[in-house]
């Protein structure tokens, strides 16, 4: 069997980008390490915070219970600070992972490589999927850190833009949303770009069909952020597994079309 590494930006990040993948792998036998970033000192605020607990540890919780309900063998944390979206005040802390040094924090990450002996590492496209600074800083670190332990195969994950567009589309034509509401994905995303990634230009459509429920599962373990989840989480069944049950890879070393695949072949 083979060791799967998930690098991820922040608490939640896991279930919605790679949650199908971790469940699959964990459920076929493989070895899955979960990878987190930051600290998600700058999400979501619940007005229901439990009494001397801070969001931190709240999403610490959060995240090791979505990690068991996929089947997550070892959780890490790199320990950063949240960095905010692009352009927010928290930008400049100094304890922001994007202004980590890079080789600082692809040692961090290289040494888990090493430690686990790791077959495939996860990390996300060119520019986070939607331009969130943590979310291109995984992107470098993890390419950085494959330098350092060069074994790793890498695959980045990412959004379907083609796939986003016409789920909004089938939610307007059944009346779940209105015309005028939802968002445009090929319109700009937080650093101006389009959300995702064309699906001309990504090589891996890996079927997750079959753990659609425990996607659903994880991302609801994170109770105080649902109100950033809370229309996939309002979906049916068979529209949630329509919309959640393909995950999708781009492999930097292959110039193959699109195909359904399995991240261990």
């Amino acid at each position: 069997m083979s060791t799967l590494v998930c690098f991820h930006a922040h608490p939640d990040d896991e279930c919605i980008g790679t949650g199908g993948t971790i469940a699959r792998a964990s459920a076929e036998g493989h070895r899955v390490v979960l990878v987190v970033a930051t600290n998600g000192d700058h999400g979501e605020i619940p007005a229901d915070m439990p009494a001397g607990k801070s969001l931190v540890e709240v999403r610490h919780a959060e995240t090791l219970k979505s990690a068991e309900t996929l089947g997550v063998h070892r959780v890490v944390w790199l320990g950063y600070e949240d960095s905010g979206m692009t352009g927010w005040e928290q930008n400049t802390n100094a304890g922001a992972f994007c202004n980590a040094s890079l080789d600082d924090a692809a040692q961090k990450l290289a040494e888990v490589l090493r430690e686990e002996n790791a077959d495939v590492l996860t990390t996300y496209d060119w520019h986070g999927g939607y331009g969130h600074p943590d979310h291109i800083m995984v992107h470098k670190v993890g390419h950085r850190a494959a330098e350092l332990f060069p074994a790793v195969r890498v695959l980045e994950g990412t959004m379907n833009r083609d796939q986003i567009r016409r789920g909004i589309d089938a939610a307007r034509a059944a009346g779940l949303i209105k015309e005028d509401e939802g968002f445009n994905a090929d319109g700009p995303a937080d650093d101006g770009n389009p959300m995702g990634t064309l699906e001309s230009e990504i090589n891996y459509k890996v079927d997750v069909v079959k753990y659609a429920p425990l996607k659903r599962a994880a991302m609801k373990c994170h109770a105080s952020q649902l109100s950033d989840s809370g229309f996939f989480m309002a979906m049916d069944d068979e529209r949630f597994a329509a919309q959640f049950g393909s995950e999708w890879f781009i492999d930097p070393k292959s110039n193959e079309p699109m195909r359904e695949g399995w991240i261990f072949e």
